[in-house]
């Protein structure tokens, strides 16, 4: 009922901060996403050629929930997720990408 009731008037708000997290990680380098395809608050995207079980550990150990197993993660925005919530996402999922591809090279 809470969902119902009082959920639904901001769940464009849930919309626009999965966008916003699309496009922000859609250019971290080994990371694939094509932001157009996010239409709900579920934000998919891949690892490729960099980003698996260490980039996930390396979230983790961060403080970053990600969901899935490499090459493939899921992210979810909700209600109790905003902009700046994103933006430090961002840079957490930034370093741990850059740190794992390091491991890589």
């Amino acid at each position: 009922i809470v969902a119902l009731e009082q959920m639904v008037p901001r769940l464009a708000e849930d919309h626009e901060n999965a966008q916003r997290l699309a496009k922000g990680l859609a250019v971290v380098p080994g990371i694939a996403i094509d932001p157009a395809s996010i239409q709900t608050n579920i934000v998919f995207f891949e690892g490729q050629g960099g980003p698996g079980a260490e980039f996930l550990a390396k979230v983790n150990e961060r403080g970053l929930m990600i969901s899935g197993a490499a090459p493939r993660f899921r992210m979810v925005t909700h209600w109790g997720i905003n902009a700046e919530d994103v933006e430090e996402a961002l840079e957490i999922i930034a370093e741990a990408a850059k740190e794992a591809m390091g491991a890589k090279v």
